[in-house]
């Protein structure tokens, strides 16, 4: 058995997304961010970093159970698990698939967040948000730039769409990210908008 333990977050929603792309079964426990409860004692024994997703497999490497935090990782985990084509076998596309998960857990995701603490600071913080901000922009342009070139970002759909499919989707209202201007990532959100999958995990709120 795999139990998720998440949230309706950019992040926490990655592993959903793919679970439903493997049809596997799972069981899901929202963490109570309301309680802090992702920093309770019990929490930090599965992730020492307090956040969420983790994932647990119950028959893991060995037939042991397993720990697995950090969405990346838990992506890559579960698409090596069970020998999904969407983190491809070919040393060079699966390098490139790589590179985007990489791009999207060091950039993406983290000046998003950045730009989003800022400009709800409880203290005016006009530098700094306008800082992430900016970055924001350069960093969807550079993705504007890669799928100009091709349908997706590691050429086929996989993890590396997984990835970054929920912060972009939720910087529109976290950032007030603007994609008409930004015509191949426009169109790349609305061919994995389509993929049930996609749909039936971004439904997910409990």
């Amino acid at each position: 058995m795999i139990t998720l333990y998440t949230q309706t977050t950019p992040n926490g929603r990655k592993p959903m997304i793919l679970l439903e792309e493997l049809a596997q079964p799972y069981a899901r426990y929202m963490v109570n961010f309301g309680d802090q409860e992702q920093k309770s004692a019990n929490f930090l024994k599965l992730n020492p970093n307090g956040k969420i997703p983790v994932l647990v497999d119950e028959a893991g490497p060995k037939g042991e159970s397993h720990v697995v935090f950090e969405s990346g990782a838990i992506l890559i985990y579960l698409a090596e698990k069970f020998g999904s084509e969407l983190w491809p076998t070919d040393p060079i596309a699966r390098s490139t698939c790589l590179q985007w998960v990489m791009f999207q857990m060091a950039s993406v995701g983290p000046m998003i967040g950045q730009a989003g603490h800022f400009m709800r600071a409880p203290e005016p913080q006009a530098y700094a948000a306008q800082r992430f901000q900016d970055e924001v922009a350069r960093i969807v342009g550079v993705l504007d730039m890669r799928l100009a070139k091709a349908d997706y970002l590691a050429g086929n759909y996989s993890i590396a769409d997984i990835a970054t499919y929920p912060w972009i989707i939720g910087g529109v209202d976290f950032v007030g990210l603007d994609l008409a201007p930004h015509v191949h990532v426009s169109r790349w959100v609305q061919a994995v908008s389509q993929r049930p999958a996609i749909t039936n995990a971004m439904a997910i709120t409990s």
